[in-house]
């Protein structure tokens, strides 16, 4: 779907994609081969539900390509934007590699295993959960800040059992996290800026329809949810109240205006469930 921007918030995005890259160039960048301490690895640490939720994770990037080719497209239109998806494609990379790396490394999967587990991905495609920018837009807000605090919760829990080395990992994956959030946010105050309902709108929809990626890309889902949550990193009550409050807080959206755009999107889907029970006849009659 084409996108409908004013040469205006097209300048503010570029300025804004300049800023996150310059600030990831000069202060943020980290590599897999020099940052990483490797040394610190303790094999009596080696836990195998937590090598699990490394694993989806991992597996989780692996769907890259998918990712980053249909959200490009969906930006095309706009530098900006277009940029970050690729930026965010490069550092994304990173995090699969460092878990991929860490999982072998620390002898926890064997390179035979890793590649098993590429090939059952390669076998899926992701499809964009929404087919807008701006709607891609709010899910991104909401899912990088959702995946910034499962990996806060698995830091957490690393330096519980003394996992030093995947603390430092995962430590160095979370400040991207956090960067890419914060860009999706900023976007998302552009959007708001430009056309304030239906902006609201859209967010209010992606909030009623938004579901993590890991919940639609195993075949063993119940098995890594349990492992998940018994490392505090699922909780859906937890990232409603630690995600969304936050960020409408950060937009300056006020309760009541966001509960006026949940009665418009529910009314608009009752509106269209209607349209859609209605007989043939019913239709005609009504055009």
């Amino acid at each position: 779907m084409a996108m409908n921007r004013s040469r205006r918030s097209r300048e503010n995005l570029y300025r804004m994609y300049m800023e996150f890259f310059e600030r990831a160039e000069r202060k943020r960048r980290w590599s897999v081969f020099e940052d990483i301490p490797w040394e610190l690895h303790d094999p009596s640490r080696n836990d195998e539900e937590r090598a699990l939720n490394v694993e989806t994770f991992c597996a989780v990037e692996l769907y890259l390509p998918d990712f980053v080719s249909k959200g490009v497209n969906l930006v095309r239109e706009c530098f900006g934007q277009t940029w970050f998806q690729v930026n965010w494609g490069y550092e994304e990379s990173k995090h699969g590699l460092a878990l991929r790396l860490y999982l072998e490394n620390t002898g926890q999967r064997t390179t035979a295993q890793l590649f098993d587990l590429e090939e059952s991905i390669a076998a899926k495609t992701w499809e964009l959960p929404f087919h807008t920018a701006r709607r891609m837009t709010c899910y991104g807000a909401i899912q990088e800040s959702s995946t910034l605090l499962a990996y806060k919760r698995l830091i957490a829990d690393s330096k519980r059992h003394e996992d030093e080395l995947l603390a430092a990992i995962l430590t160095l994956i979370a400040r991207d996290e956090a960067a890419h959030g914060e860009f999706y946010r900023q976007v998302l105050a552009v959007e708001l800026e430009e056309d304030r309902q239906a902006a609201l709108d859209d967010l209010a929809y992606v909030g009623l329809n938004f579901r993590m990626p890991v919940l639609d890309l195993f075949d063993d889902l119940d098995a890594r949810l349990r492992a998940l949550r018994a490392h505090d990193a699922f909780d859906t009550w937890g990232f409603r109240v630690k995600i969304w409050a936050p960020l409408l807080k950060k937009l300056d959206v006020s309760r009541e205006e966001m509960q006026q755009a949940y009665r418009r999107v529910r009314e608009r889907e009752r509106e269209a469930r209607r349209e859609q029970d209605a007989e043939p006849g019913d239709r005609a009659a009504n055009a």
